[in-house]
């Protein structure tokens, strides 16, 4: 797998798959942070290569309401996973801006297509594990994480990607929060690992984070998911859905470190920065630190 050395940056401006707008403008804020300024001072080779194209709400039809705008963000996953595995065949580190978590769907399924099934650190404040019948919003970005599992249904099936892409022996959901009564149903059905907030509280952040990284490690391959809303909203207030209780800064930088020091990250995504409801572009910053933190940037 290929080292953080040369990366690939992929944008998609995808706010389909949530239930409000701004997300979409998360790959710019975050670039405008500095993102590719602050990898060269880690002597991290950048491509970037722009973003995929996106449909707009406003000029689409949302489909099935239970799973609204699905074939559009199916649609937009599947350029994602062309550019991940053009990245790996080229050496690359995928590093993958979001828009909505739904774009996952589509990093994981690159990956997959690959290396076949792999593992996934997916560090935020909800499970993401819903499906067309389980889900209260009818949001795709809720859905994702259930999809690599191959439990959402034929409608995230593509020729683009292999069902499942993810391993549940090798799956670890970090910093939750918030689930769903369906969703605790995946947990027990998959036996994917699960580590809440209070799990957090209790037994220290870095115990949790090393159990994480052991049980993805050994996967086809190992992919970090890192939505900014499982950051406190009093550090990461401009993040698609908010919950209070969440990863203190320096909690944050340290789980990106363990992550670095663990050598297992072969890619990473950040998503669900809104700057509409951010403030000076603060958590774009955040998003653009703990990327450096993931990819071994260090005090001393």
């Amino acid at each position: 797998m290929p080292k953080a050395e040369r990366v690939a940056i992929i944008g998609a401006e995808l706010d389909l798959g949530a239930g409000r707008r701004g997300v979409d403008m998360g790959p710019s804020a975050i670039r405008y942070a500095g993102l590719g300024e602050r990898l060269a001072q880690l002597g991290i080779s950048c491509a970037d290569w722009g973003n995929v194209d996106v449909e707009i709400p406003e000029t689409t039809a949302s489909g099935d309401e239970r799973v609204r705008f699905l074939t559009q963000i199916r649609e937009t996953c599947e350029q994602i996973a062309g550019r991940v595995r053009a990245a790996i065949e080229q050496n690359l580190f995928p590093l993958v801006l979001g828009g909505d978590h739904s774009v996952a769907l589509g990093t994981l399924g690159g990956l997959a297509s690959v290396h076949g099934a792999g593992g996934v650190l997916w560090i935020d404040a909800h499970g993401d594990l819903n499906t067309p019948e389980t889900t209260p919003s009818g949001n795709v970005h809720g859905m994702p994480l259930a999809a690599a599992l191959g439990r959402a249904g034929a409608g995230f099936e593509s020729n683009s990607w292999p069902l499942p892409s993810v391993d549940p022996n090798h799956v670890a959901i970090v910093g939750v929060r918030s689930l769903d009564p369906g969703e605790r149903a995946v947990v027990k059905d998959t036996g994917i690992a699960v580590y809440t907030i209070t799990d957090i509280d209790r037994r220290g952040l870095e115990p949790v984070f090393r159990e994480a990284l052991e049980r993805v490690s050994g996967a086809a391959f190992v992919h970090v998911s890192l939505d900014l809303d499982v950051v406190d909203p009093d550090v990461a207030p401009g993040v698609g859905t908010a919950v209070r209780g969440g990863l203190s800064y320096r909690e944050a930088h340290l789980a990106m470190e363990l992550i670095a020091e663990s050598g297992l990250l072969a890619s990473l995504e950040l998503v669900e920065v809104n700057p509409i409801l951010d403030h000076e572009n603060a958590t774009a910053k955040l998003a653009v630190e703990l990327a450096a933190s993931a990819l071994g940037a260090r005090i001393l």
